[in-house]
């Protein structure tokens, strides 16, 4: 391939993940209920998180401890890529904003409502950076279900205690 279309191709299996994700999700929603599908995406992304920013740290070489190699990290996770997070990094705490959340805006052009993702970003966040280094904290500062600013889906912040 290449150096287009292997970028092509890599765009179009992030859009894929990003399919499986959304099409798994809306079914369990449509058979079970959205509280359950929630708590099942809780569950799983918390546990899918750990897998892979241990995997990330050990493909990527990621050293060290604090801030800088979990934000290192986290620009590797495909989500990272396929929602295009702003990310503000300091020396001991990092700001992530998602100005676009295709998932959610999504459920708005099916007719569906906005689904409470903030616990589960929460689990997923944590044990992400607990895989790098325990010692970075994550705090919610706002995601659905809270109320957002015009044009913010959500925004966390990553401290390292």
């Amino acid at each position: 391939m290449s150096r287009s279309e292997l970028e092509e191709y890599i765009f179009f299996m992030l859009r894929q993940y990003r399919l499986v994700d959304a099409l798994w999700f809306l079914g369990v929603e449509d058979r079970f209920g959205l509280d359950k599908a929630v708590k099942l995406n809780e569950e799983i992304w918390e546990d899918l998180a750990s897998r892979l920013g241990r995997d990330i740290k050990r493909r990527f070489n990621i050293k060290g401890g604090g801030i800088s190699p979990v934000i290192k990290a986290l620009r590797y996770v495909p989500w990272t890529i396929i929602t295009g997070y702003e990310i503000e990094e300091a020396r001991d705490n990092a700001i992530i904003r998602v100005p676009n959340c295709p998932p959610q805006e999504a459920r708005l052009r099916s007719g569906r409502k906005v689904f409470p993702c903030k616990a589960m970003h929460q689990k997923s966040f944590q044990s992400f950076a607990n895989a790098i280094d325990e010692r970075v904290k994550v705090e919610c500062i706002f995601a659905p279900p809270d109320p957002r600013p015009p044009g913010l889906w959500c925004e966390w912040k990553f401290i390292y205690e």
